[in-house]
């Protein structure tokens, strides 16, 4: 006899920062399983395209404005979403942005704004949606980490902070939740491709770079692309109840060497 009942086929997945790079993503990975996904983002026009995509290809998606760093946008997003889509069965928890520069010479404010969006907009997610996951004793909620947490990169502001703050929370909630059938998993990203950042200045890309360099943070020019982010989410997300992935970090692989033929 099974430990644990089943997942239901049909698990309404909750994905913020849904409106590009590995938000996207992971709805459209998700959405492609046949799980109902509510994309949510600043930029909803943005999320409304994707939806609209996911829905001709044959999924459910519903899409509206979501500011993390908002309370009340939270719980409105969640309950529309919820109305259209039924109770929430995973969390996916996405949103951010970076500004970088020297910790010291950073505006406070800019630096908060930071750990608002990365650390407490995920804790304003899981505080609306986890305990409704306990009473129902299932649900995955999924965190999207970086691997600055065990290597954190010089000029990068508040991100270290953020992420760390963020995994610190994930293993925490993994302990609370012991038992009620609720799993937390951590996704850790190495380098990824994503529109994070992509509007730095070159006065901010350059020095950020040949630190990055100088501490020995690019081996090599790979990125990962969102996709391979999406695939460890769908991964953690779909283990069989029973089986908890608690953590999975994700690493670009390398550029093959040329190969060398020796002369007999």
């Amino acid at each position: 006899m099974p430990r644990f009942d089943p997942h239901p086929q049909r698990r309404p997945a909750l994905i913020s920062g849904a409106s590009s790079g590995i938000g996207t993503a992971t709805a459209r990975a998700l959405a492609a399983l046949g799980h109902p996904v509510m994309l949510g983002a600043r930029r909803d026009d943005e999320c409304a395209r994707i939806a609209e995509k996911i829905r001709d290809e044959g999924g459910e998606a519903f899409a509206a404005r979501l500011d993390v760093t908002d309370t009340q946008s939270v719980d409105e997003f969640v309950a529309r979403g919820e109305e259209a889509l039924g109770p929430t069965e995973i969390v996916v928890s996405g949103a951010g942005d970076l500004r970088v520069g020297r910790i010291h010479e950073m505006d406070p404010a800019v630096f908060a704004a930071q750990l608002d969006v990365h650390l407490s907009g995920a804790q304003r997610l899981v505080a609306r949606v986890v305990p409704h996951m306990v009473r129902r004793r299932r649900g995955d909620v999924v965190l999207i980490g970086s691997d600055v947490v065990a290597a954190p990169r010089p000029r990068s502001g508040a991100y270290n902070a953020a992420k760390a703050g963020v995994e610190a929370m994930g293993h925490q909630m993994r302990m609370e939740l012991e038992g009620t059938g609720v799993r937390s998993s951590i996704v850790r990203p190495g380098p990824t491709q994503t529109s994070m950042g992509m509007d730095m200045s070159a006065e901010d890309a350059g020095p950020l770079l040949e630190d990055w360099m100088r501490w020995g943070f690019a081996r090599h020019p790979y990125f990962l692309r969102a996709s391979d982010i999406a695939a460890a989410v769908t991964t953690c997300v779909t283990s069989p109840r029973g089986a908890h992935v608690t953590l999975m970090e994700v690493q670009p692989e390398a550029p093959l060497h040329e190969q060398t033929t020796k002369e007999n």
